[in-house]
């Protein structure tokens, strides 16, 4: 499993308040915090958590070094008797949570910490990063799979996301949602989330001929043939090379499973184009 425990990945004021409830004498009362939101952001009413596997980790895994203890003792606000705590830190309390892909509602908690207040407010930045990110994606990813209406969904996420962490708990996210893969490679290593990817514009552009990229892709990998069409001209140039290809490549071997992929344009006009062109040409099963 891919593990990312940072200990001092806290807001600030996490440690300010567990050092006050060291001094104060509050540190072992016994608390409950619950995690929940207030209201979907699209209004659709539902949510679908997800993230709890990674809390879990963070919170069996909490330890803080000699070098976190040493940098919060240097702020000079932070009394002998919390950072010893810290030094000694093992959480002892307990979690209840629902299970991650579960539709979820305003209102209701999601997860609940029960432990002394000393170690349940150390968990909270944690907690709410960890679960607002991962429902998030989930949430968006379970709108698109359920408008797919049975259409496989793929999450290409890595490239957009905002860090290395954000891009496979994204793609863990969404498959959980409901996504059939991801194209992040590492995502399938760490978490079995069926990994996939065909060809980018690079790959047309490096032949002497659109043809002869989609030909070369075709004999190299003839049962996963999925053509990137719009490098220069989709339907003039790509569509034609692609149907091409199909016929003179795949067709005599007996293979049919092959597709073209669009990354740009009118997509909902060139789709249907496109498929008309296949059609045309007897490729549309």
């Amino acid at each position: 499993m891919y593990s990312r425990n940072i200990p001092l990945l806290s807001d600030y004021y996490e440690y300010s308040m567990a050092n006050g409830y060291v001094e104060r004498g509050h540190a072992d009362d016994i608390v409950y915090f619950d995690y929940f939101f207030r209201r979907s952001p699209d209004d659709a009413g539902f949510a679908i958590t997800a993230g709890l596997e990674q809390v879990i980790d963070y919170i069996q895994n909490l330890r803080f070094t000699d070098s976190d203890i040493e940098f919060l003792r240097s702020k000079n606000v932070f009394g002998d008797k919390f950072l010893e705590r810290l030094r000694n830190f093992k959480f002892s309390g307990d979690m209840y949570a629902m299970p991650e892909g579960t539709p979820v509602f305003p209102g209701e908690p999601i997860i609940t910490i029960r432990a002394t207040a000393f170690e349940a407010q150390l968990l909270e930045t944690f907690l709410l990063l960890t679960m607002n990110h991962q429902s998030l994606i989930a949430t968006k990813a379970n709108r698109i799979v359920r408008a797919s209406e049975g259409r496989a969904v793929s999450e290409f996420g890595s490239r957009r996301a905002q860090g290395t962490d954000a891009a496979i708990m994204g793609a863990r996210a969404a498959y959980i949602a409901g996504c059939t893969g991801t194209a992040c490679t590492v995502a399938d290593k760490y978490y079995g989330v069926p990994a996939s990817g065909t060809m980018a514009h690079s790959w047309v552009q490096l032949f002497d001929s659109e043809y002869d990229a989609f030909k070369a892709y075709c004999e190299l990998y003839p049962d996963n043939a999925s053509l990137l069409v719009d490098t220069y001209n989709t339907l003039k140039s790509g569509v034609p090379n692609a149907i091409r290809a199909f016929k003179e490549i795949l067709v005599p071997r007996g293979i049919r499973n092959f597709a073209i992929r669009l990354d740009s344009g009118d997509i909902p006009f060139l789709t249907m184009k496109a498929r008309h062109m296949l059609d045309e040409a007897g490729l549309k099963e």
